[in-house]
């Protein structure tokens, strides 16, 4: 299940990348409780890419 963190947790930039690669999973951001950003490991980027190319 993809995991939902606030803003502030963007501080430790390190434990971001590590979670989002470890899970291989999307990473949603949340700003005072709204969905703001979504980071995404690259290589499911990259399969995203090609399926909305297609």
């Amino acid at each position: 299940m993809s995991e939902i963190r606030p803003i502030k947790d963007l501080r430790d930039t390190n434990k971001i990348s590590a979670l989002c690669h470890s899970k291989n999973e999307p990473i949603f951001i949340t700003k005072n409780g709204y969905g703001d950003l979504v980071y995404l490991p690259l290589g499911l980027a990259r399969i995203c890419l090609v399926y909305t190319t297609i």
